[in-house]
């Protein structure tokens, strides 16, 4: 299932809030489901004898972490949940009464990876509990071609997979904390890479030609024009948009456009704009 939130370099705030609690409620659903694998890394907490809790154990090759006067306990394989039961049932042989808190610090089995227009890509060297911003700082933050979204894709044990789409000035320049959402084991975000979109400006424009914008930037029709030096004089009031990629053709009135009465239209790569001589 793929789910859209965000367009450009624009988030509608409804929008954000739809990925930021979608977001935040599958990170806690996942967390639930995540098996403890091979070097994670978890906290111990015995309420009836502290000197039987472990600051940070981590999951040896053998799936298991090693308890004092108990030996090793096997977790591999299991939630939190139920390596906490596992590990009261084994600390039931030393005390009569065991009561544990179990807690994933670091999920090294499964971690955490970015890609995409970041200055250090790969898996983060420590797997704990991110949101994306700290994700994304950890990475060495977007390079300079960075595009306007970044994607989270969350990663399923049944092999299903979702994807979040958040806009990256919402999350680094407004500092929107409803974009800024949690990651959990075996995400994989992506920071698009800006490209190159280019138009062609023929007939009666004062500079016409191949106009190229940066797709962060706002590629429409009144942008393109203005950067082909507007329209000359003997310019017709028809403008038309044909874009090869579908066969569509839009038409356009140049008064209607800059009076505001008919809306700014995008434009995508390859399209063609053609303002023909008018003869009145």
């Amino acid at each position: 299932m793929r789910r859209i939130f965000t367009r450009s370099w624009t988030t509608v705030t409804l929008a954000v809030c739809l990925v930021s609690s979608a977001g935040m409620a599958q990170s806690g659903a996942s967390l639930d489901r995540y098996r403890i694998g091979p070097r994670d890394v978890v906290r111990v907490e015995v309420l009836e004898d502290e000197s039987l809790n472990l600051d940070r154990a981590r999951v040896d090759q053998d799936g298991a972490i090693e308890l004092l006067h108990v030996g090793p306990v096997v977790v591999s394989g299991m939630t939190e949940s139920q390596a906490r039961i596992a590990v009261e049932e084994a600390l039931s042989r030393y005390l009569q009464r065991a009561t544990v808190s179990l807690r994933i610090l670091e999920f090294r089995s499964k971690p955490i990876t970015i890609l995409g227009a970041v200055h250090k890509p790969g898996p983060l060297e420590f797997s704990g509990r991110w949101t994306l911003l700290e994700a994304l700082m950890e990475a060495g933050g977007p390079t300079e071609n960075a595009g306007a979204t970044v994607h989270v894709t969350r990663r399923a044990t049944n092999g299903l997979t979702d994807q979040l789409t958040i806009g990256l000035r919402d999350l680094i320049e407004r500092g929107d904390p409803l974009a800024n959402i949690p990651l959990t084991a075996n995400d994989l975000v992506t920071v698009s890479t800006a490209a190159d979109v280019t138009v062609f400006c023929i007939g009666e424009f004062a500079t016409a030609g191949a106009i190229t914008f940066r797709s962060t930037e706002r590629v429409t029709l009144l942008a393109a024009i203005a950067r082909a030096g507007g329209l000359t004089n003997s310019a017709a009031n028809r403008i038309v948009v044909r874009r090869p990629a579908t066969g569509e053709e839009i038409v356009v009135s140049w008064k209607k456009l800059l009076a505001n009465r008919t809306p700014d239209i995008s434009l995508h790569e390859g399209d063609f704009v053609i303002v023909k001589e008018s003869f009145f």
